[in-house]
């Protein structure tokens, strides 16, 4: 895990924390955006520094909600959280990320305290997923593979731009320089990678999320999960997906997006964690 989204650098004056986007936060798209992944797993640190700060171990986050409202780009960034409520069963926090004096990104988490389950059976779906075989994991070098339908798994993104259902399996990315990313951080940074595995296409990747939504019955194991395509409706330039996101002990939440038709044209998912300099429309 050599690469990572942020370095950090404080003082002791108490000035907030600023966060130095590194090249792996740059985004496929064209302006020098930061990837919302990177947006999202910082968000989520902030949120668990404030949990830390009030000893609140006995929660689990269950959902987690990201606008990207502004443009990213790869430029220094501050976080604040503010809390909504912090019970004994239920708390709820707000995040921001501000760039250039103003919020650029926001974040709601709501953490819940685990209990006995009741005895009462419940309807659900037998919604099942599969992880690549050995020799299709992502190399040293990698850190996600790609899937669909049509074409199995594999390395390249350009191998699976046709109308079969898609889904990623993927490693996780430190946060911030010199920080091993929690499993809460990874999974908040993947929830936007949902965006990939509902809307890559025949051409590729023509839509660019506005949120991503993440809802859990528990985190990860492991140092790897994977997204697959659920659901996806599209409608005069607006799509929404949902896909399932799961480990190799079987599925434990589900992430949904919003997304809109980019007006650029597709993204470069090769481009992924590079830095550009023009500027894409929201």
């Amino acid at each position: 895990m050599s690469h990572a989204f942020f370095r950090a650098q404080s003082d002791s004056t108490g000035h907030p924390e600023v966060l130095h986007p590194e090249p792996e936060a740059g985004s496929g798209w064209i302006g020098g955006q930061l990837r919302g992944m990177a947006v999202g797993a910082v968000l989520a640190r902030a949120v668990e520094r404030e949990l830390v700060v009030r000893a609140r171990t006995d929660l689990r986050p269950v959902r987690w909600t990201l606008d990207l409202f502004r443009p990213v780009f790869m430029r220094p960034c501050t976080t604040r959280v503010q809390v909504v409520r912090d019970g004994r069963r239920l708390s709820l926090f707000d995040a921001v990320l501000i760039q250039d004096g103003r919020p650029v990104a926001r974040a709601s988490a709501l953490y819940l305290r685990p209990g006995p389950t009741p005895d009462g059976i419940c309807w659900s779906p037998e919604t099942t997923a599969d992880p690549p075989p050995a020799d299709r994991e992502p190399s040293s070098e990698q850190n996600r593979v790609y899937f669909s339908d049509d074409h199995g798994w594999g390395p390249d993104a350009r191998a699976h731009h046709n109308a079969a259902r898609t889904g990623i399996w993927h490693r996780p990315i430190a946060v911030v320089v010199g920080e091993r990313p929690t499993p809460f951080q990874f999974v908040a940074g993947l929830a936007d990678v949902t965006n990939v595995v509902t809307n890559l296409g025949s051409n590729g990747l023509e839509y660019i999320n506005a949120d991503a939504t993440l809802t859990l019955t528990r985190l990860p194991e492991g140092d790897e999960a994977g997204l697959v395509g659920l659901d996806r409706l599209a409608q005069d330039g607006i799509a929404l997906g949902t896909a399932a996101i799961y480990d190799r002990k079987g599925v434990f939440g589900t992430a949904t997006v919003s997304s809109l038709a980019n007006a650029r044209g597709p993204a470069d998912l090769g481009a992924i964690g590079a830095h550009s300099s023009q500027v894409p429309a929201r």
